[in-house]
């Protein structure tokens, strides 16, 4: 294993960003920004021994700066949405920024995406840590993170969160890596399965209901794999809602290390499976994603998707979701780990 870093800019606040690369020796490698603990690049080998960055994103920092989607990012406090843009904990309501149809997204405003961490290089790991203060975005409690990213030698990207509060607070974390296995062009002939026999029920602000319905039968059914195409455009009330695919999927498989899905594209070879220690994972057909360009070119709407993995969305609101909520003093941790093998 071998490591790099390289200077990645300055933030419109002055702050320095670095870029760090893990490259193991199969020919995979990581880079990683102190800015968003960002996935800027992941590089794979194919089936030709080619390699091909499957994630998408840009090439300098303002980029990420000056543009919506997520590229990459760390989120919170809270990944995906809470209803009404505000909360109740322990009697207290906690109002927060409204930036979604009414509602609060991905840690509001300036989530744990627009901040620079500190980083350091420890054997095969990137080890990021952070203070998000007590109020910090309408959330209450000083907030301890740590953010682990170790890629190991059998092809294994895993991501580990920790993070403690001295107050009673909800923490949600994700990572929003748009994947395409192919490097470039459509993700819709990818191939994917998710392990999953429920899904939430959207409303048309893409807000949880509280309703879970059976995936089987439904376009929502990707069981048994399926290409992302096969029935994307079906006249669908929850696609037509979410304009395709942007959904909790609920895991079928409640042990504590699970898998979430396997995603392939046969054009490369290159097959990915997810896994984690979360009961829910957020299938985002990139619906939304405007026209900019990124590393390699433009880059359009389903370029690529997002298998973002969490605690149900709105789940303070929904008691009969997992709870997103961190009691004081008590340490979270949650794992997801991308492994890619050829096939």
């Amino acid at each position: 294993m071998t490591y790099t870093t390289r200077d990645f800019g300055t933030t419109k606040a002055g702050e320095k960003v670095t870029a760090y690369t893990l490259k193991n020796d199969n020919g995979m490698s990581v880079t990683v920004l102190d800015y968003g603990c960002t996935i800027q690049s992941l590089m794979v080998p194919d089936k030709w021994g080619k390699s091909v960055d499957v994630v998408l994103g840009y090439n300098t920092l303002a980029e990420y700066e000056n543009n919506n989607g997520f590229l990459g990012a760390f989120i919170g406090r809270v990944g995906n949405r809470i209803g009404g843009a505000k909360f109740t904990l322990n009697g207290q309501e906690y109002p927060l920024a409204v930036n979604d149809r009414g509602n609060h997204l991905h840690g509001g405003l300036r989530g744990f995406d627009k901040k620079v961490y500190q980083a350091k290089v420890v054997g095969d790991e990137l080890v990021f840590s952070g203070v998000s203060p007590d109020g910090e975005e309408g959330y209450p409690g000083t907030l301890y993170m740590t953010i682990r990213y170790r890629l190991d030698e059998n092809n294994t990207l895993h991501l580990t969160y920790s993070a403690f509060s001295d107050k009673d607070t909800l923490f949600n974390p994700t990572n929003h890596s748009y994947f395409n296995l192919s490097g470039n062009g459509s993700v819709l002939k990818h191939e994917l399965q998710i392990f999953a026999k429920q899904f939430c029920v959207n409303d048309e602000n893409c807000l949880p209901t509280g309703e879970l319905m059976n995936t089987e039968g439904s376009p929502f059914d990707f069981n048994n794999p399926k290409m992302i195409e096969t029935d994307i455009g079906e006249q669908d009330a929850q696609l037509r809602a979410g304009n395709g695919y942007d959904h909790n999927f609920c895991l079928s498989d409640t042990s504590e290390w699970k898998n979430v899905a396997r995603l392939t594209s046969y054009d490369t070879g290159i097959r990915m499976w997810c896994k984690t220690t979360l009961p829910g994972v957020q299938f985002y057909s990139a619906n939304g994603l405007t026209e900019r360009n990124g590393k390699y070119g433009p880059i359009v709407k389903r370029h690529a998707i997002c298998l973002e993995t969490q605690v149900w969305p709105d789940a303070i609101h929904k008691p009969n979701f997992p709870s997103p909520i961190l009691r004081a003093n008590e340490l979270y941790c949650s794992q997801t780990a991308y492994h890619f093998e050829l096939v």
